[in-house]
Parts: C-alpha cells; sequence; structure tokens
C-alpha cells in the first residue's frame, strides 16, 4: 500500500468515527481487516471500553480448518456466528456497524450478513 493510500484510509477511517458512536444500550462494532486475518470488537463508547471482541485467530476459528489463509467469506462467516454467540450472553441484541472505511462486500458483507443470520441487528 502507498503512502497515499494509508493517508486516504485513515482519513476516510476517521470520517466515518465522526458520525458513528456507541452507547450501552447500542455499542459500536468496529471491524479491522488484515492481510490473514480479520478482528472484530464491540465497543461502548461512552464507557470506552470494549465488550467483546474475537477475530479469526481464535482457536475456535482455527480448529474448524487448517487452511493457511484466514481472511476469506468463510472465516468471515465463522467470524460472524462466533461474536453473536459471545454477544448474546452479555444482553448485546443491537449495534451499530462500524465497517471502519472498507466497502460493504466480500468479507465484510459475508460477515454482516452471518451476525444478522444469527440475532445480532444493525
Amino acid at each position: 500500500m502507498k503512502q497515499r493510500d494509508k493517508i486516504r484510509a485513515i482519513r476516510r477511517k476517521k470520517s466515518v468515527r465522526k458520525k458513528i458512536s456507541g452507547t450501552a444500550e447500542r455499542p459500536r462494532l468496529c471491524v479491522h481487516k488484515s492481510n490473514r486475518n480479520l478482528y472484530a470488537q464491540i465497543v461502548d463508547d461512552v464507557a470506552g471500553r470494549t465488550l467483546c471482541s474475537f477475530s479469526t485467530e481464535a482457536e475456535s476459528i482455527r480448529a474448524k480448518s487448517k487452511s493457511e489463509t484466514r481472511n476469506n467469506t468463510k472465516f468471515a462467516a465463522m467470524l460472524g456466528e462466533e461474536l453473536a454467540k459471545v454477544a448474546s450472553p452479555k444482553g448485546i441484541k443491537k449495534v451499530v456497524f462500524d465497517r471502519s472505511g472498507y466497502r460493504y462486500h466480500g468479507v465484510v458483507k459475508a460477515f454482516a450478513e452471518s451476525l444478522r443470520k444469527n440475532g445480532l441487528e444493525f
């Protein structure tokens, strides 16, 4: 990634964060993609704490497949299932989806649809 592309990505992420904020009733679900993994966490911005988090590096997802690359739509769907399972006992039903400036397609779309299918509303 070139330097100007990184600057554009950071600027895009900051402009999204100006508009989106998580509360205790509706926390923020933020997503981060790397070349190999997908990370997601549910954050209460008012209290300034992370309520729960999950990534494709977790043992429960790694055990399902021995694939070398975990940043594809299949693993994103698995991550959505697991995060919904972790969030529901904590009473989290509605969230604000923060895709961090990533386009809503591919991995991000599969992750979001899996969360919706497993009971999270946004």
